[in-house]
């Protein structure tokens, strides 16, 4: 069970309930006896709770004499339980950035940067790199379609659509930025200097300058 995952099963989600509902550290037998469940079986799920960052690990007050037994408590920390809430985190920055001076500059070297590290983690491209930038863009979801000339990439799909409609001034120098930094970073000779957004309803264009790019 991965870190911080929802709890979806519903054994699971009982045994989590009778060690959030225990006015202390509750054992693994107590949770057993508890639940109607074997030993065995609560321990199973409360491994995978601990695992998941739900609860956590708890040394008795009591010294004992032998092996201390195995308590549980609930994990101090948010629930990561609930909905997600992105594309308003989303609109609100984007908001901040288009009521700020300079806001689609700052726009344009944020998505450098993105695009730096995103291009340094790729692995070694055996082709051009107008080709390359394109496999990346695909992969972001941006459906790119070169032109014959090789000095524009067309682009068919926009991953951030809903806000880019309507705050493109900001949301659209943050691609631009994302394919400067990512050509910058394999230290290309080509270079995007223009996108055109939405010169057609279903088109937005990338104009590329190098020696692979004409």
């Amino acid at each position: 069970m991965p870190k911080n995952a929802p709890v979806r099963s519903e054994r699971r989600h009982d045994v989590l309930r009778a060690v959030k509902d225990a006015t202390q550290p509750i054992g693994i037998a107590a949770v057993g006896e508890k639940l109607g469940i074997h030993a065995n079986t609560a321990r199973f799920h409360l491994e995978n709770l601990v695992t998941a960052g739900l609860l956590e690990r708890v040394e008795p007050r009591a010294r004992t004499t032998g092996r201390p037994p195995a308590l549980y408590a609930p994990a101090r920390r948010m629930d990561p339980g609930g909905s997600r809430q992105y594309r308003m985190l989303a609109e609100i920055l984007v908001r901040g950035l288009e009521q700020s001076p300079g806001g689609a500059t700052l726009a344009v070297e944020a998505g450098r940067d993105w695009g730096r590290r995103e291009a340094l983690a790729d692995s070694a491209w055996p082709g051009e790199d107008a080709a390359r930038l394109a496999d990346v863009l695909d992969r972001i979801g941006f459906a790119p379609e070169r032109s014959d000339g090789g000095d524009e990439i067309s682009l068919r799909r926009c991953p951030f659509l809903e806000i880019a409609q309507h705050s493109r001034s900001t949301v659209c120098p943050v691609h631009l930025g994302i394919m400067q930094g990512a050509l910058e970073a394999w230290g290309s000779p080509v270079t995007v200097t223009a996108l055109e957004p939405f010169v057609e309803p279903d088109r937005c264009v990338a104009r590329l300058r190098g020696p692979a790019a004409s």
